[in-house]
């Protein structure tokens, strides 16, 4: 049972019931963390603009979602596990793409070493060298996509926090732990 319920879309303020309804014209539903987000619209509406705006930078949708799985398996969100793993199957990854995403590996070396740096931003607590950065150069990455990579981290850190502490029902296909799969 979550700590924090999902709101009672009769009972928010119309500015609430206006972004839910734009999230379930967009997506089909209103999943229970933007639903549970949405106690407070001010939170919902910057989660909601922060994922916007990156949604239009230079990382690729395929990226983006391998870069939740990874931040997400180390924090170890399976609400969020869940969700980015229908996401990612929705942009074309494979299932051993998701599975590998999760443990910020690849057969494809850009994008592993991208997923490195994630899991390196986590790990690190965002103390990344200067190795760190010059692996991301060599691989090809410009400062745009580097910091695009650490706003994606820092995103997925918020909702992967925000889930341990509300303890938010998935509301996604379940996804086996790693050593189970």
């Amino acid at each position: 049972m979550p700590r924090i319920q999902p709101v009672d879309r009769e009972a928010v303020p119309e500015a609430t019931q206006k972004l839910l309804a734009g999230v379930e014209k967009k997506l089909g539903m209103v999943p229970n963390l933007i639903a549970t987000l949405a106690q407070s619209t001010s939170a919902a509406q910057a989660f909601l603009g922060f994922s916007q705006a990156l949604a239009g930078g230079v990382i690729s949708p395929q990226l983006r979602e391998q870069i939740a799985l990874a931040v997400s398996e180390a924090n170890q969100c399976g609400y969020c596990v869940a969700a980015h793993s229908a996401v990612g199957s929705s942009v074309g990854l494979s299932v051993d793409q998701l599975r590998d995403a999760r443990t910020a590996t690849s057969p494809d070396r850009q994008t592993e070493v991208a997923l490195q740096f994630a899991r390196c931003i986590v790990d690190k607590q965002g103390f990344v060298s200067n190795d760190d950065i010059e692996d991301m150069r060599n691989a090809g990455y410009a400062e745009q996509a580097i910091v695009e990579v650490t706003a994606h981290v820092a995103l997925n850190i918020f909702t992967n926090y925000f889930n341990h502490v509300a303890e938010t029902d998935v509301d996604f296909p379940a996804v086996a732990e790693l050593n189970a799969a």
